[in-house]
């Protein structure tokens, strides 16, 4: 019998040299936070996204500015031998060439034209032996050209209009996927430290079954109680070391799934601190739903959803449609010899022209796109105000649980009263020799669920307070807006 009580002992003593050893680190709730922030695989991809978003929108708007583009073909050189019909004999032409051409390009993101500036300077020396000739000039092509679409939709705004969406909505991911962090989190953290409380109600089970075991074996040996009692009260102390130690391994698991969520390594060795003693917060029902529907992050992206869908209509309508292209072209064309002089007899072009497409016929194809695209849309609005709905639904909800929460701590803790003095008294009582061994064991595991039941309704109110947080993004401890860096 002493030899189990001193391994006991000494079992508890390893865990605690093997903690000081290791150097524990004690986690709160906003450190556990702050470390899952930073380390969370979840947050590190969604970081990602929101970072390709922003740089495809950067990409987008810098296409929109003025390109400077040069093309340069440093040398070419052809040569080729022809057949004259006219003389009846070959001649062969040599030409060395080279040129180059500087080009500015403005799209206008109103009207969907581009406005461009190119200028062509060329060298070209050519010969040809039928005649002996050789010439070298230089050639300069400067003028300035604007296209313009008509009858049809600004492609390049439309397009900008997507990415942008297309961005905002990759920030609401992110701040939704902080939200959802939060929330894992916390219900892990919490985990973990209902396991901790089980552990300490474990421990102190299991000392007033040691308790219970010397009271007994005192009595078995004064002759004042049958040695079957002392065998009942071995059993409670071996029952409650069990349950000691499966608590232990319970609990280092529950730390290492927690470890894993908020990206510490497994190697650490922590321990979760935590207040659970709650004060209940008064809340409103009607305002808390007011705050859900103005501040709830999903419908703005169920707006962001019916917008793209407007935008795939205005893109169906262009299906096979009636547009056109409006083309201006002002140049100054130059050519001789001598490069300075390229410019003293310039010949100028200008250049208007309108063209239309003029679809006939096609099978129905941009009726039935657009009827798609007007589906779409009106699945957008239904899910829109379906988001609305849920919002109100999840709300009331989360109120209901957070109300019926702090009814059951006010329970929690009369029942870990009337557990207590109950098993005080029947414990006088077992010391009086009025009760078996196998009776005070009743009570104590009485008095141990309802100490667990009291942990578990408070965590099960901080739980329900973050629920609603959540639902209508604002604080009510704090009374005010869930800021979301």
């Amino acid at each position: 019998m002493r030899w189990q009580k001193k391994a006991s002992i000494l079992m508890l003593l390893n865990l605690l040299v093997f903690t000081f050893i290791h150097g524990q680190e004690t986690l709160s709730l906003d450190k556990s936070l702050t470390i899952a922030r930073e380390n969370s695989p979840d947050i590190l991809r969604t970081i990602m996204a929101l970072e390709q978003s922003r740089e495809n929108l950067n990409a987008q708007r810098a296409s929109l500015k003025s390109q400077f583009r040069l093309n340069v073909t440093p040398f070419s050189f052809d040569r080729s031998r022809e057949f004259n019909p006219l003389f009846s004999t070959f001649s062969t032409s040599e030409t060395k060439q080279s040129s180059g051409t500087f080009q500015i390009s403005q799209p206008i993101v109103a009207t969907d034209g581009t406005l461009s500036l190119s200028n062509r300077l060329t060298w070209r020396d050519a010969f040809n032996d039928f005649q002996g000739t050789r010439s070298e000039t230089f050639t300069n092509n400067l003028f300035l050209a604007f296209n313009q679409p008509i009858f049809t939709y600004n492609r390049t705004r439309l397009n900008l209009q997507d990415l942008e969406l297309d961005l905002e909505n990759s920030e609401i991911s992110y701040q939704l996927q902080l939200l959802s962090l939060e929330q894992r989190v916390t219900q892990a953290f919490y985990s973990a430290y209902q396991q901790k409380m089980r552990l300490q109600i474990s421990e102190e089970e299991f000392q007033n079954s040691k308790t219970s075991f010397d009271i007994t074996t005192n009595k078995v040996d004064a002759g004042l109680l049958a040695r079957e009692e002392l065998f009942q009260a071995e059993l409670n102390l071996t029952s409650s070391r069990s349950q000691l130690q499966n608590d232990q391994v319970n609990l280092a698991n529950t730390l290492d799934d927690f470890k894993q969520l908020i990206g510490l390594p497994l190697e650490n060795e922590i321990t979760v601190t935590a207040d659970i003693v709650q004060e209940a917060i008064a809340v409103n029902l009607q305002d808390a739903i007011r705050k859900g529907l103005d501040n709830r992050m999903e419908l703005r992206q169920r707006n962001i959803d019916l917008l793209n869908a407007q935008a795939n209509l205005t893109r169906a309508t262009a299906t096979n449609e009636f547009k056109g292209n409006i083309s201006l072209e002002y140049g100054i064309f130059g050519n001789d010899e001598e490069f300075n002089r390229v410019y003293d007899n310039p010949t100028q072009s200008q250049t208007v022209s309108l063209s239309l497409e003029i679809p006939l016929y096609d099978w129905g194809q941009r009726n039935s796109t657009i009827r798609s695209s007007e589906i779409s849309v009106e699945r957008s609005k239904l899910s829109l105000a379906e988001e609305k709905t849920g919002i109100v639904l999840g709300i009331r909800k989360s109120y209901r649980s957070l109300q019926n929460q702090a009814v059951q701590i006010e329970i929690a803790k009369q029942n870990v009263k009337l557990a207590e003095s109950t098993y005080d008294i029947n414990l006088e009582r077992y010391q009086n020799g009025d009760l078996t061994s196998w009776e005070l064991n009743q009570f104590q595991i009485q008095l141990s669920d309802k100490k667990i039941g009291l942990v578990n309704a408070l965590i099960n109110y901080k739980l329900s307070l973050l629920d609603l947080k959540i639902k209508a993004l604002w604080d009510f401890e704090r009374n005010q807006a869930v800021i979301i860096e």
